[in-house]
């Protein structure tokens, strides 16, 4: 999945000429803190709330000073790295401009939310599984044959370091409630158990919160 493929076709971005008042009613609407400013097709940067709430919102947002200058992902860039520079500038959207930088429209962070929801298995019944292992020690390939000879299969998985440490995490969404020789299987091979989330007489419940999370962001 690239970044053309989530464009939102319901945000429009805001000229220079419009006011800050403007901008915040489209931001209200639009239920972000961040808007492209636009030219034609030529992508100028782009206003967050904090930018108008500290100048005279009566004003056209071209005489702001901005920021953020021109955050922005190109069309081909895959979601993660789509993912990755919404976090690192805190944005609620980012635009998306294409090889000759020409505005295409932006990706919100309920657009990513959502695709994420629905395609990385955390809606699908089964269980969590968090390992605690130095990076020297992790291999996945050895985590996948361990789970594969206790007829186990790794629906998605996360890794993350442990600040100032050389240690890290590695989430497992599994495909089985019952867990527990996959687990005993993991320590004898050096891997530490941080924490299960086992979904066992839950799932229906699981499911009802999950489909109230996707209602609301449909709102």
């Amino acid at each position: 999945m690239v970044a053309k493929e989530l464009i939102s076709q319901t945000i429009f971005p805001i000229q220079t000429s419009d006011t800050g008042e403007e901008a915040l009613n489209m931001m209200q609407v639009y239920h972000v803190r961040h808007l492209p400013i636009v030219n034609h097709e030529q992508l100028l940067g782009v206003v967050s709330e904090e930018d108008i709430l500290i100048h005279d919102t009566r004003e056209a947002v071209g005489t702001y000073r901005l920021s953020f200058l021109r955050p922005y992902c190109f069309e081909n860039e895959h979601l993660f790295e789509v993912m990755t520079k919404m976090g690192r500038f805190q944005l609620t959207m980012i635009p998306v401009i294409d090889e000759h930088e020409n505005y295409l429209g932006v990706i919100t962070m309920e657009d990513l939310l959502q695709y994420f929801a629905m395609h990385f298995s955390f809606a699908e019944p089964g269980s969590i599984l968090v390992i605690e292992t130095s990076q020297g020690n992790y291999s996945l390939a050895e985590i996948a044959r361990i789970a594969e000879s206790e007829d186990v299969s790794i629906l998605s998985s996360f890794v993350n370091t442990i600040p100032e440490t050389s240690r890290i995490f590695i989430t497992l969404k599994l495909n089985r409630q019952d867990i527990n020789a996959f687990k005993s299987s993991l320590e004898r091979f050096g891997y530490d158990i941080s924490a299960t989330f086992s979904e066992v007489g839950h799932h229906d419940g699981m499911r009802e919160r999950f489909d109230s999370l996707m209602s609301y962001l449909n709102i």
